[in-house]
């Protein structure tokens, strides 16, 4: 395996997974706010990256699923040459807030399985890989269903999802939690293999202080608000980007 596919399969893993260094952040604030869930659906991605020059690809698959009273989350994501590199699995309620996370599973390449718990009875997120807790105030997220809840609440939004607007959502990852700030920037036209589609792209601001990873989003509201094309971008201008190749409905 070359140097060049071990970082494609590590940006890949982190990129999938919103994953970004920063400074923890005990307290968040409890941020209601209307939303819309989405259909349940079957996202098909190809990924294309660029590491140390190199061209690398992949390819990744979101399966959404949501009632009335629950979600499920299942992203897989495959390197060529290397097989699955991320398998992750999140479920959980629907409140007033939106998602509502009990259970957060990730698996990495070559790695355990990682759990985060999210206890809504004591009010308390635990990790299997520490004893760190965070406090549940409501609207918390893990980083498989924090898109999920920017969708749902960009459907629910309506005229306030506008240029400039920044949204805050409080999100465990692996073994600590912080605060993701996205914000929306303007309309665009991707090119996709579903054809042309108008998107409204968005960032995911670094937090402050941080030279960490930026992530681009594209969600297109006349598909339903899915993402069609997602960017991370590294400080030395690595890049793993994927689009959208497919939606498969429930259903259809």
């Amino acid at each position: 395996m070359t140097s060049a596919v071990l970082k494609f399969t590590a940006y890949a893993m982190l990129a999938f997974s919103f994953c970004n260094a920063s400074a923890n952040e005990a307290e968040h604030p409890a941020e209601k706010r209307k939303f819309n869930l989405p259909p349940s659906a079957n996202l098909s991605y190809s990924i294309q990256a660029q590491q140390s020059g190199l061209q690398l690809s992949g390819n990744a698959v979101w399966k959404w699923t949501a009632t009335d009273n629950t979600f499920k989350i299942d992203t897989e994501t495959r390197a060529i040459l290397v097989g699955k590199i991320l398998d992750a699995k999140s479920e959980g309620e629907i409140d007033d807030f939106g998602l509502a996370p009990t259970r957060f599973v990730d698996k990495r390449f070559h790695k355990d399985a990682t759990t985060t718990t999210f206890n809504h009875d004591s009010k308390l997120i635990s990790f299997s890989t520490n004893a760190d807790t965070y406090p549940i105030k409501g609207g918390e997220q893990d980083r498989n269903s924090a898109i999920w809840e920017l969708i749902a609440v960009a459907r629910g939004a309506h005229g306030k999802f506008k240029d400039d607007s920044v949204w805050d959502f409080f999100v465990a990852g692996q073994h600590d939690a912080e605060v993701w700030s996205f914000k929306v920037d303007k309309q665009e036209s991707i090119r996709t293999p579903m054809g042309n589609l108008s998107t409204i792209h968005v960032v995911k601001l670094p937090a402050a202080n941080s030279k960490g990873q930026q992530v681009d989003i594209w969600l297109a509201p006349s598909l339903e608000w899915y993402p069609v094309r997602l960017r991370y971008t590294e400080p030395n201008g690595d890049y793993v980007e994927q689009v959208l190749d497919s939606v498969a409905k429930a259903g259809e």
